[in-house]
């Protein structure tokens, strides 16, 4: 009797892992080769303005990169490689886990925990 009833929650716990969802997102094609340059210029605005955030501009720096580094090599990218930039930042995330994440790990643990005192 006790088996059937650890291999139910086993059971149990497979089907609510199953059921976790995905974590992707729509990603935005790249735009035509004929971009118009007001388009670019506020790409560029908006890119710039994220790289001068003293958060950001600090990270960078610890990397070895002065400002005039970044403007330059944000200045060369492709009008594509831009736009997409410009429109991906929003979706950029500093390291680590997000809250999700960690809820979803917190479940597992706790699931484990449960597993292995109802087996013992």
């Amino acid at each position: 009797m006790r088996l059937s009833k650890s291999l139910f929650f086993v059971l149990i716990l497979m089907v609510a892992f199953v059921a976790v969802p995905s974590f992707a997102g729509p990603v935005p094609s790249k735009t035509a080769a004929n971009q118009s340059l007001d388009s670019r210029a506020a790409d560029l605005a908006l890119v710039r303005d994220v790289v001068t955030n003293e958060q950001v501009a600090t990270a960078l720096a610890a990397r070895g990169l002065t400002p005039e580094q970044v403007n330059q090599r944000v200045a060369q990218l492709s009008p594509q490689d831009l736009h997409q930039l410009a429109g991906n930042l929003d979706q950029l995330q500093a390291a680590g886990l997000t809250r999700q994440e960690w809820i979803w790990i917190g479940i597992g643990a706790l699931a484990a925990l449960i597993l292995v005192i109802a087996l013992s």
